[in-house]
């Protein structure tokens, strides 16, 4: 057997293969001879199948998925020996005048084009310098997350006139363009929650209903073209509901009112534990502190991707982009030349992270370990819990929670890629200059919508 490799620029190359009939037919004739063992054919008793008849058979199918077989490992264990940092697959180079007889005596010669990860150096230093944004509740956010959290542990009333904030449980019906119900068209019955409706307008002429009033609205206009929202509320496809034209009639069927529950010692006690809050200050300053440490994690988020676009920028360098291209189009056969050119670029940018990811932890000898993942995915489970309930979960219970989630090999991998993320973060972190700055909430969520 010979392989040899051509060099054709510094991103690509091709590597070529050429196996002699004593390189397969030893591996050929064992899988030959282990098919007849296993055999169930007409006429022979189980494992007494001649070789020979096998061979006759289904010689030449063996020979092709030896031949592959060889060819794999082969190339598998050269990428390694030479210590070549492939991106991608490598792709088998077609020769269309190259014929072979598969008669167990050919010599083959195969062709396979490397896509080569490219050589740079990363230096980052206390000249480079990013804002490290410092959360701060401004009284609306405070007052919302306070009403959410009253609302939650409130009762639920059924008021004669609907308010502001209601929820009318509703019967919809498509109407057609002159405003008769529409035949076949869509219905469903469901809470239509008020404080979701994004136009005024409709949103007035919702409030002030009683039961068995009728509505006439834009659905589409209601909730500002958000298809998911409109698919969950009538019990259709997003792409349908993305689609929908026309207006909805509204029956009220009932008015839903969900009230704030009282500040009272009672309530404090079922949030924090007997005595832990004991006047409304208190209880709005522990508000605040749980809203601002959750606030990190969005400051944290910002950071993270002010270091992923200075890196990018900073670490300049050039992929084998027709390679890839060639090699996404080979993995994905219903990808479009429209969808690959469309989505090459997000797909480029986040290659050249990953590079520049692995440069860092092996330049560093980061070390990721199986405490690091599991803490992280401890976190991530009680920030969800959080978001329902303000009572933290048992740290017992939290870390049965959290051994199940990683059992699911798609989490444990998610949660993986995170904590190696966040490794390089930290990295980048001690190395450039962080200006600290103070930002309330509602400027901050301004600052990175513009940014979007």
């Amino acid at each position: 057997m010979n392989i040899t490799q051509e060099k054709i620029n510094d991103l690509s190359a091709v590597v070529k293969i050429n196996i002699n009939p004593e390189d397969y037919q030893p591996r050929v004739e064992k899988a030959i001879k282990e098919n007849a063992k296993k055999a169930k054919l007409p006429g022979f008793r189980p494992g007494m199948v001649p070789a020979a008849h096998i061979k006759k058979m289904y010689g030449k199918s063996i020979l092709v998925d030896e031949i592959n077989n060889l060819l794999q490992d082969t190339l598998n264990n050269y990428i390694d020996e030479q210590k070549l940092a492939v991106l991608g697959q490598p792709l088998p180079a077609l020769d269309d005048n190259k014929e072979y007889n598969w008669d167990f005596a050919d010599n083959f010669e195969f062709s396979y084009e490397l896509g080569l990860a490219p050589e740079f150096s990363i230096d980052f230093s206390s000249a480079d310098k990013l804002t490290q944004y410092v959360i701060k509740i401004d009284d609306e956010t405070l007052a919302s997350r306070i009403k959410n959290i009253r609302r939650s542990y409130g009762k639920m009333t059924n008021p004669d006139v609907s308010a502001d904030d209601d929820v009318l449980y509703s019967d919809l019906v498509q109407l057609s363009a002159d405003g008769s119900v529409f035949e076949d068209g869509i219905t469903n019955t469901a809470s239509v929650r008020l404080d979701q409706i994004k136009d005024e307008a409709i949103k007035a002429s919702l409030i002030g209903l009683k039961k068995g009033d009728v509505v006439t609205f834009d659905i589409r206009k209601a909730f500002d073209n958000d298809a998911a929202k409109i698919a969950g509320l009538l019990k259709i496809e997003e792409d349908d509901a993305a689609d929908l034209r026309g207006d909805f009639q509204l029956t009220v069927k009932n008015v839903n009112r969900l009230e704030e529950s009282d500040l009272n010692q009672e309530f404090f006690d079922k949030l924090f534990g007997e005595g832990t809050v004991t006047t409304e200050e208190e209880f709005r300053t522990k508000i605040t502190e749980e809203l601002e440490s959750m606030m990190v994690q969005d400051s944290d988020r910002k950071l993270q991707d002010d270091m992923y676009k200075l890196a990018i920028a900073k670490v300049d360098f050039a992929l084998p982009d027709e390679f890839l291209k060639r090699w996404l189009k080979a993995t994905n056969e219903k990808l479009s030349d429209e969808e690959l050119e469309g989505g090459y670029n997000d797909f480029a940018q986040n290659l050249k992270w990953t590079l520049i990811e692995n440069k860092i932890i092996t330049d560093n000898t980061i070390e990721i370990k199986y405490e690091d993942v599991f803490e992280l995915a401890k976190i991530r489970l009680d920030q969800q819990f959080r978001m329902y309930s303000p009572t933290p979960i048992p740290e017992d219970q939290l870390g049965q929670y959290t051994v199940q989630y990683l059992q699911n090999k798609d989490n444990a991998n998610k949660i993986f890629e995170e904590v190696k993320a966040l490794k390089v973060f930290d990295y980048i972190k001690n190395v450039i200059t962080l200006d600290k700055q103070d930002i309330l909430y509602t400027d901050f969520s301004a600052l990175v919508t513009a940014a979007q």
